[in-house]
């Protein structure tokens, strides 16, 4: 039997995962948690076969649930489930030590193959993925990594620069705070930073800080 903790702070997302599960032997919902502080906490007394993880959930995201894992269970699968395409995600969470990642809106199908594979020792990454990663893994050639980005993420990066807060750029942009701290994780992806820091240390050596 494979035990399968979930990881997600939308009800919605738990229940539809519980549904799916109970119609496929072999597999069962041993636990649920909606943040990334309880899953470590469960984690830490409790065993399972595998994690499937969402990326963005109140205290600890995602990515930092991932990396904690690895130092602490180094051996336990852990599949990313998230509404998230972008690549810079898979790309970050590929080095981090994910077993797999998929979005919230593949099929059924697609998500029981993945948990079976992910625990056999496999990888499992979708069709979606794989091909981001192939077209974005490497910054082009004869760019600098600035010029990689978006529209949308170079003025999230002028204003992170800035020393604008994530709460005064989603204002100045007419944006969630969710949607700049996408912006701003992709961007520090796209740019191999690690944070704010970093930026303004690239944006003083190439003139971008005015």
């Amino acid at each position: 039997m494979i035990r399968i903790l979930i990881v997600d702070d939308h009800d919605i997302v738990r229940q539809g995962l519980k549904k799916l599960f109970e119609k496929v032997q072999g597999m069962t919902i041993i636990a649920e948690q909606d943040n990334g502080i309880n899953a470590l906490h469960w984690l830490r007394h409790n065993d399972c076969d595998v994690v499937l993880l969402d990326i963005y959930m109140p205290g600890l995201s995602g990515i930092e649930v991932l990396k904690q894992l690895r130092d602490e269970k180094p051996k336990l699968p852990i599949l990313i489930f998230s509404n998230y395409t972008e690549d810079q995600y898979a790309i970050r969470l590929i080095k981090a030590g994910a077993s797999g990642y998929l979005t919230k809106g593949c099929m059924s199908a697609v998500i029981v193959e993945a948990v079976r594979d992910v625990v056999s020792g496999k990888k499992y990454f979708s069709q979606e993925v794989l091909e981001m990663l192939v077209n974005e893994i490497r910054i082009p050639e004869g760019k600098l990594p600035h010029e990689t980005l978006s529209d949308r993420e170079f003025k999230v990066f002028r204003l992170l620069v800035a020393g604008k807060s994530n709460n005064e750029i989603a204002a100045h942009l007419s944006i969630s705070n969710k949607t700049v701290s996408t912006h701003k994780t992709n961007l520090l992806g796209k740019m191999n930073l690690q944070s704010v820091a970093h930026l303004v240390h690239y944006a003083v050596q190439h003139g971008l800080d005015e």
